[in-house]
């Protein structure tokens, strides 16, 4: 007898392969078995009849870094299918730490990762056994952030590193990888990984590269120095050796939408070249990220609390405004979209709770003033733990970029407020809107890029395909019902169509709905695999 047993699905096993009749057969957690099981029965039995029966997806792009250990509140990745996620994003995230850098973070990233009080640890392994020892609903797998490894050795200063700087560096991203880490991560578009050089960010790859870690990497430019950003890091991965996965890929303003395909054919090139590349995509046509991401970047050096310390500076104020506007020298998110096209995602405070929702433009009219006046103002009133929804983009080029065969699809789900409404739905809208009701790509297909892509990228094991053997992390929905729901106005809507989810052999959705189980697992990088010299 099985523990549980899965009958008369259509089975894709996350290779890309067209479905196939099979029952699973699951026992202590692990897929047992995979064939005709008509004649066998299980302590737990799941009749798939008119259902695809997949992997567990797996998110590569996420902020549940502190939020994962709330069930009730992370509950909502398990509901749309996610079983794996990957922590340790944009090279800001909540370890390694010390005891002086730590409520530096603690403040910075308040907005963007929650807050569930103070940090009981500072180096990667002790934020993993902090998880270790808390009930998780899906898996947990983590990256080192560049900017918390770049803060131990220099703070917030906004210059370059020196080399015996970079040197200390890499021997941080190493011993990360020691503890378990996949990879090395950096948002070079956020302070403080904005202030590295190319140097800096190639000796740091060839440390994770040892471990045959992945760099995954915000580029510095998502928008009019798009082409430039990307050569710069397939450039990063021609010198370490490193696997380059690009976060979130698009091009962000309707001005730079001519460079789309150029972007897409220099990632190709450097495919032919023998670099292993591949993205990350959310099925949307708006961002989201920290609200201060606004501001340029000589405005982070010395971190939040100098940064807020500026914002009350008459003459820096002025300045601030008149390169948002002007400046095309950065990623300049007002310049590319306009005030009318960001809109406030979440806020800490109460008395500016009404204004999650409403765009730049919107509150400007509300308080009389300029919406460069009250945009900073907001900054200043919210501690900068504000987060926002920025509409770049059409649908005509999320979809050219979601059909190329070195997408993956991962959410960039940030929790909080009115969030953006991938953080309930990427995964369901991509099945739904997009594999069935535009035919972008079959539903095989939709599932490799959820699924094995993403495991191949970390070198998961034994995780990312049904397979006899391998976990029994499995999605199971109704191809012909699954949608989100979710909108920009109101986010917090559950999908349709997800019918059973279960993490580790064990069911955390049944019929929809939330069980209540919590076998999630803290998932480490093998140490067993050798260190490869480079």
């Amino acid at each position: 007898m099985f523990d549980v047993l899965i009958r008369n699905g259509m089975v894709c096993d996350g290779t890309g392969n067209p479905w196939t009749k099979l029952d699973i057969g699951i026992r202590n957690g692990k897929i047992a078995v995979m064939a005709d099981l008509s004649q066998s029965t299980g302590q737990v039995e799941i009749d798939a009849t008119d259902l695809v029966v997949s992997p567990g997806f797996i998110d590569p792009h996420v902020h549940s870094d502190l939020l994962c250990i709330k069930p009730d509140v992370h509950k909502i990745k398990v509901l749309q299918g996610v079983t794996t996620e990957l922590f340790g994003q944009d090279g800001i995230s909540v370890a390694p730490v010390s005891e002086e850098t730590k409520p530096l973070w603690q403040q910075q990233l308040k907005g963007l990762n929650g807050d569930v009080g103070e940090w009981s640890w500072n180096s990667i392994d002790e934020y993993l056994q902090f998880l270790e020892g808390n009930q998780l609903a899906g898996n947990a797998t983590y990256l080192v952030p560049h900017g918390n490894v770049r803060t131990l050795v220099l703070g917030f200063e906004g210059r370059e590193a020196t080399s015996e700087e970079i040197e200390r560096m890499a021997g941080l991203v190493e011993l990360g990888m020691q503890q378990g880490a996949f990879g090395v991560s950096t948002g070079i578009q956020y302070p403080p990984c904005v202030f590295a050089n190319k140097a800096e960010l190639v000796a740091i790859c060839k440390a994770a590269a040892k471990y045959d870690g992945c760099f995954v990497v915000h580029i510095r430019n998502e928008s009019n120095l798009s082409l430039e950003a990307l050569a710069e890091v397939i450039d990063v991965a021609r010198q370490s050796g490193v696997r380059l996965n690009v976060s979130h890929f698009k091009v962000c303003g309707s001005i730079n939408r001519d460079k789309l395909a150029p972007a897409l054919a220099l990632l190709d090139a450097g495919r032919a070249e023998g670099i292993e590349i591949t993205f990350d995509q959310y099925p949307y046509t708006a961002a989201s990220t920290v609200f201060s991401a606004i501001l340029p970047p000589w405005m982070h050096d010395g971190g939040t609390a100098v940064m807020l310390e500026r914002l009350k500076d008459a003459e820096s104020r002025e300045k601030v405004k008149h390169e948002m506007l002007n400046n095309s020298e950065y990623d300049n998110t007002v310049r590319n979209n306009g005030w009318k096209n960001i809109v406030i995602a979440s806020v800490a405070s109460e008395q500016n709770r009404d204004l999650e929702g409403k765009s730049v433009a919107e509150i400007g009219e509300m308080r009389g003033i300029d919406p460069s006046d009250a945009a900073l103002d907001l900054l200043l009133e919210e501690n900068a733990a504000v987060t926002m929804v920025i509409h770049w983009g059409v649908d005509a080029d999320v979809m050219q970029v979601m059909r190329h065969p070195l997408q993956m699809v991962g959410s960039d789900g940030v929790f909080g407020g009115k969030p953006h409404p991938r953080l309930y739905g990427s995964f369901p809208r991509v099945l739904g809107r997009y594999s069935r009701e535009k035919e972008a790509f079959p539903i095989w297909e939709a599932v490799r890029k959820m699924t094995s892509a993403p495991a191949q990228l970390l070198r998961l094991q034994k995780r990312g395909l049904l397979c006899e053997g391998y976990w029994a992390d499995i999605a199971i929905f109704d191809p012909k019902m699954v949608l989100d729901r979710a909108t920009y106005e109101e986010p917090a809507q559950l999908p349709l169509g997800i019918h059973h989810v279960l993490v580790n052999g064990q069911i955390a959705v049944r019929d929809g709905h939330y069980t209540g189980v919590t076998a999630g697992q803290v998932i480490r990088r093998a140490n067993k695999q050798h260190v490869l010299s480079r």
